[in-house]
């Protein structure tokens, strides 16, 4: 079969996609294999690809393409979330496009608009992955708001709600004025803004003195229940007992004392305004404060504030700046900058908000779920996060999952006449309850609960809720044969800003409805950003498409391009040469199977140069291979690439290849032949997790094509056997040899094709000598007694090796090179000495780090010793 010249990855990857779905490749059913399984993070539904989808699903894919080859019953599990918030402002923006507001449509006109979009645009992300070259079973694409899956979160709801864990009360929440919804703090976005800090006057009841504070909110004020000051705080002292006016509307309020003020922010006086600050609802709970909200959903003052009343917080904010210092009593403005929330979806400023809410108790529920990391059950890669981990499972708070959305699974909760209500799975369900309350109640005087659950309350039960939904509410069922096959899961892919909020949720989910966690690693991705640093967004404009990237570069050397910078936990810097880098790699192993498919084969005698190339690259591999499963053990996926790179590039191509190449014109015999495509098919084994495109395709053309029904990703891969390490210390001083003789070469300007003499004081082991013959261009090698006169030399270990060069060499230049290498050699052993006559160093350091410094010492006195016989066999 004819190779192409250039390797064209986008019509060899929709040709190898397209054959992979149609043979049923990435299926998994449950079987008497060991199973490997990995859940996708739901995207959105709303989403598209980005460069953190690319890294994220790429590390994936990797995981579960080796988990095949290693003979595992692989399966990967799509789908993605409904994203309550960020579909709902979509579904209402087309709507506004079309002259319909939301408030014009009913619940259900509105939720059909809202399947309308889904169906349209909410498959986009997961067809998008598919260029990638994700091999999910795309059998089991799940949907958060699959039928099956909503009535998990139901039943989750109900049987949480029954063991007393869910509850309904007042609470402080973040509040968008936009989408008119709490949020869940992972929703909320904090930046640092440059705002003001206004200094304002409180006058002191009964007396002809105020108490100056500053605030960054003066549009609240009129919220304000008391003044708080550090009790420690000598300058108020005098204040104990005693009340202030709130400026403009003149309200007494008391001054309270708590060591919660910081006494040298501001003036040491803080405004105590609970319905507006976490921190200040917390001393209002403390001091049995009145809470008076003066914002409304929309984010204007309401009738509470008295003065301004529908303007917008912002403007009212302008306009009560003015008031007060008309009225002077604003006494000072300074510049500030302040950590403001913006919500993620809308962009909005967050409104700490006092609102009625259902809420998850978390306090006993989520003790289970930092057991499971602390001890050692779930492994966090890297395992800096394990602290972070702890103190959010520490310091947890109760869950709000109630949200002011229609796109969602609703609450089931039923309101009575009377304000009371009952908590069913149907309204039937929900009257049978409510007539035990109320004989002759009738199933019209029910109305449900208008809000739906948080998004997160529907995927923590993703590991559970793909594979058997009847489970999640019910710890009693024994489960299905997927769930009992494929659960738990082994690998979690996600990136650390979601470890609380979704990872530490679905252990909790998982230990309450199986006993189990639900995963056994959570490998944590850094953040894609740009070579300067920065987050990729829109906004900044510097977020590549990744799908216009696949285009240029393919997607085995855009998969390449990330992994190879991207260490667990770590953030990646991206920049269009690291994909480059990758792209360049598939073309070196394309041309390197065309120089391979190009070699005439004979039946003639194998020449000894290829036989010891054979004996040492085997070796090689598998000291390699040893390394890149160790790699793999540890989850150093980048490590385990370079690893593999370096071992295609650097000792196949670069010393392999140029051994057993026959020069032009010339055959190649038929076992090197046959031994070299053996080797080159265990690389694209190796390779094949991380660039399945290329790998698949030339697997095929080794096979002639003779492969219906089968692939490379179905077979195994090479597990590392014995190696002679001494082989590959021998091979290694061969390499350093060629690389000093080819140098020697540049600076002499003499010719790679002029042949040259090889003397070697010390003991080479000559088993490769004609590796070495072939690779330098020698006509002899040949170990020696005693110093060669008038010759170039270099050290190689302890080996001293000489290459005549008759008049070829400049004496003085030769003698001029020496000692200026002598003195850089006499400068570095007068460093290292002075390490090892310090005693300090010497009884603190580790033995191996002053054993190191004893032999660089020693190798530099060898050194030493040589060059200065060289250079006086040159005077």
């Amino acid at each position: 079969m004819e190779i192409t010249t250039k390797y064209n990855p986008v019509e060899i990857e929709n040709k190898l996609y397209a054959y992979w779905l149609d043979s049923g490749f990435f299926n998994s059913d449950p079987d008497n294999r060991q199973a490997y399984t990995i859940v996708i993070p739901p995207p959105n539904v709303t989403g598209i690809l980005h460069m953190g989808h690319m890294l994220n699903n790429t590390i994936q894919d990797v995981l579960v393409r080796r988990a095949r080859m290693l003979g595992k019953n692989a399966c990967w599990v799509p789908g993605t979330d409904h994203a309550s918030i960020a579909t709902e402002a979509k579904v209402v923006a087309k709507l506004r496009e079309q002259g319909i507001s939301k408030d014009q449509l009913t619940r259900d006109e509105f939720l059909k608009h809202a399947w309308e979009w889904k169906e349209k645009h909410g498959g986009i992300i997961l067809e998008q992955l598919k260029k990638l070259g994700a091999s999910c079973d795309w059998r089991r694409t799940r949907f958060t708001m699959d039928d099956k899956l909503s009535e998990a979160v139901i039943n989750t709801f109900i049987y949480l709600y029954n063991k007393g864990l869910i509850y309904r009360g007042v609470r402080m929440v973040n509040w968008d004025s936009v989408s008119k919804t709490a949020v869940s703090d992972e929703e909320v976005i904090h930046k640092d803004i440059n705002s003001k800090l206004y200094y304002l006057s409180y006058p002191v009841v009964g007396e002809n003195t105020s108490l100056t504070i500053a605030t960054t909110r003066p549009e609240t004020i009129m919220a304000d229940v008391a003044v708080c000051i550090n009790p420690n705080d000598e300058r108020y002292a005098h204040m104990k007992g005693k009340k202030v006016y709130i400026p403009l509307i003149n309200k007494e309020i008391p001054i309270i004392f708590d060591e919660y003020v910081t006494m040298d922010f501001g003036t040491g006086c803080l405004k105590v305004t609970p319905a507006h600050d976490v921190n200040d609802y917390a001393l209002g709970v403390k001091y049995n404060l009145p809470v008076i909200d003066i914002i409304d959903n929309d984010g204007r003052l309401n009738a509470k504030a008295q003065i301004l009343v529908g303007e917008d917080r912002f403007d009212a904010r302008k306009k009560i700046v003015k008031m007060l210092d008309d009225a002077a009593l604003l006494v000072k403005t300074e510049d500030y900058k302040s950590s403001i929330g913006f919500s993620e979806r809308t962009d909005a400023v967050i409104e700490p908000k006092l609102s009625m809410q259902w809420f998850l108790k978390m306090d006993e529920i989520s003790k289970p779920a930092l057991d499971y990391v602390m001890n050692g059950e779930i492994k966090l890669i890297p395992d800096k996060f394990k602290n972070t981990y702890k103190h959010w499972m520490d310091n947890v708070h109760d869950w709000c999952i109630s949200r002011q959305l229609w796109w969602g699974q609703r609450i089931p909760a039923w309101y009575l006449p009377d304000g009371s209500f009952v908590v069913a799975k149907t309204i039937d369900e929900a009257l049978a309850l409510a007539q035990k309350k109320y004989n002759n109640i009738k199933i019209n005087e029910l109305r449900q609960d208008e809000d739906v659950v948080d998004t997160w309350f529907s995927s923590w039960l993703w590991p559970l809720s793909v594979f058997d939904p009847s489970v999640c509410g019910h710890p009693e069922n024994e489960g299905n044969a997927d769930l009992n096959y494929y659960y738990p899961t082994n690998d979690l892919v996600t990136a650390p800003e979601i470890l609380f909020f979704w990872v530490a949720r679905m252990i909790i989910a998982g230990h309450e409805f199986r006993g189990k966690a639900p995963f056994s690693n959570v490998y944590l991705t850094g953040i894609v950003r740009d070579k300067l640093g920065r987050k990729m967004s829109k906004q900044l404009g510097n977020s590549p498409d990744p799908l216009v990237l696949i285009e240029q570069y393919g997607a085995d050397g855009v998969r390449v391009g990330m992994l190879l910078c991207s260490a667990a936990g770590n953030d990646i810097l991206y920049d269009d040469s690291q994909v480059e880098q990758g792209r360049n790699f598939c073309n070196k192993i394309w041309n390197a199977f065309r120089l391979i498919k190009s070699w005439n084969v004979e039946q003639i005698p194998q020449p000894d140069y290829a036989a010891k190339a054979i004996e040492w690259f085997n070796a090689q591999f598998n000291k390699t291979l040893k390394e890149i499963y160790d790699n793999f053990d540890k989850y150093r996926i980048s490590e385990a690439l370079m690893t593999a790179y370096k071992l295609f590039w650097d000792d196949f191509c670069a010393y392999y290849l140029e051994i057993i190449k026959p020069a032009y014109g010339s055959p190649v015999d038929k076992y090197t032949q046959e031994a070299t495509l053996k080797i080159f098919e265990n690389l694209l084994k190796i390779l094949h997790p991380f660039m399945p495109f290329i790998t698949e395709e030339i697997w095929l053309i080794l096979n002639d094509n003779k492969t219906e029904g089968k692939t490379i990703m179905l077979t195994l891969q090479p597990k590392p056997q014995y190696f002679d390490a001494k082989i590959v210390d021998t091979f290694e001083q061969i390499k350093d040899i060629i690389i000093n003789i080819r140098a020697l070469r540049q600076n002499k300007n003499i010719s790679p094709k002029d042949s040259l003499e090889l003397f070697v004081k010390g003991n080479l082991d000559l088993s490769f000598s004609t590796v070495l013959t072939k690779l330098a261009n020698l006509s002899k090698v040949e170990n020696v007694e005693d110093s060669i006169e008038n010759a170039s030399s270099f050290l190689v270990r302890t080996n001293e090796y000489y290459i005549p060069l008759g008049n070829k060499i400049n004496i003085a230049e030769e003698i001029e090179k020496l000692q200026k290498e002598l003195e850089y050699t006499k400068g570095f052993l007068a460093s290292v000495s002075k390490k090892l006559s310090n005693e300090k160093f010497v009884n603190s350091a580790p033995a191996n780090v002053v054993d190191s410094e004893r032999k660089k010492q020693s190798d530099a006195e060898s050194k030493i010793k040589i060059l200065e016989d060289n250079i006086a066999r040159l005077q």
